[in-house]
């Protein structure tokens, strides 16, 4: 288990660390109490990163090196570097188990609807005192160019078609359009 008290870990070479991987491969006990001291506040810091929980963390760390004990006869010396596969290990168990969390989409379909799906009350609300001061603003603009903001960003007509809606060139529409959005956008900003 991850052990919180502070200890001085000396600094370990790759070269060593592959060392008391190769020695766990053949049963080693003392080398496996020796790569955990040396590698697993790094370890413990992935899973903690990955699921976010501590006491989770804590038990995906016994986990990787119960993983590690299995698998350190396969790591190949002079392969990617030995904290490169532990953190590798580590990472991938740690995925696991967040994968293993989320309920899978078929349970989520016949669960019953316990938050309601729209807008809480506060956002309906901000979202009303926001529409109210767009229409006040686009009721500043002249009648067409209001009709043409709501026809393009509201309907999602094309400057083609607007242009044509209001008998006017495309180069036209779009001068309406930016200059409509910059009068909204100084409105908006009083």
């Amino acid at each position: 288990m991850w052990n919180e008290v502070d200890t001085v870990v000396p600094m370990v070479t790759p070269e060593e660390i592959e060392g008391m991987i190769a020695r766990c491969g053949l049963g080693d006990r003392a080398a496996f109490a020796e790569l955990y001291q040396a590698t697993s506040s790094k370890l413990f810091g992935i899973c903690l990163r990955i699921l976010r929980e501590r006491s989770e963390a804590e038990d995906a760390l016994q986990e990787v090196y119960l993983r590690i004990w299995r698998k350190a006869e396969s790591y190949v010396a002079g392969g990617p570097s030995p904290m490169a596969w532990l953190s590798t290990v580590t990472r991938n168990l740690a995925i696991d188990r967040l994968r293993a969390r989320a309920p899978a989409a078929d349970e989520l379909s016949d669960a019953p609807e316990l938050v309601a799906s729209g807008p809480t009350p506060e956002q309906s609300a901000v979202a009303a005192g926001e529409a109210a001061r767009i229409g006040a603003c686009l009721g500043e603009l002249e009648p067409d160019r209001a009709g043409a903001v709501r026809g393009a960003y509201l309907e999602g007509a094309t400057y083609d078609e607007l242009a044509g809606r209001y008998g006017v060139p495309l180069n036209t529409m779009r001068t309406w359009l930016r200059r409509s959005l910059m009068k909204l956008k100084e409105c908006l900003e009083r």
